[in-house]
């Protein structure tokens, strides 16, 4: 069985809406897909290892990535180095302002891990809306059909 790990912190619980959407989506997407969700101070280099594609979820805190995202970026980089090369991701970003700054910064780091990009950015300014919970719950149809298929 594939495995998606959907790795997130929420303040608000604004994130967490379109994390709960993009989990609703990846069950709609595949039945022999597992999704996991973890608190990215819970999540760690074990989870990481062992996903075949990663959600990452975060509000934007100052222009930033929150910190709980940061720290599980920092903590599972060199144990994971050159190990997760190709991993699919997508990245889901609540933002008060554009939230630009936050997806820059998880794309440098994907980068530098040699993930690959399996959607767009989902930026959601303000309170999560209709039309933006309809995007998360596509971003984890994608994922996870996607990984399902062998595709991604």
């Amino acid at each position: 069985m594939k495995r998606l790990l959907v790795v997130y912190a929420s303040q608000t619980g604004r994130t967490r809406r379109l994390v709960d959407a993009a989990m609703a989506g990846a069950r709609e997407g595949a039945d022999d897909v597992r999704t996991d969700l973890l608190h990215g101070l819970d999540a760690g280099v074990d989870e990481l290892m062992a996903c075949d594609g990663l959600l990452i979820a975060t509000p934007e805190n100052f222009g930033y990535m929150s910190g709980a995202i940061k720290d599980f970026l920092d903590r599972t980089y060199y144990p994971c180095e050159g190990l997760r090369l190709g991993l699919p991701y997508a990245v889901i970003v609540s933002a008060g302002n554009d939230g630009s700054g936050a997806v820059r910064s998880i794309e440098r780091i994907a980068t530098g891990f040699g993930w690959k990009a399996a959607a767009e950015p989902l930026i959601v300014v303000g309170d999560p809306g209709t039309d933006a919970i309809s995007r998360a719950v596509v971003i984890g149809q994608t994922l996870a059909a996607g990984l399902s298929l062998g595709v991604l």
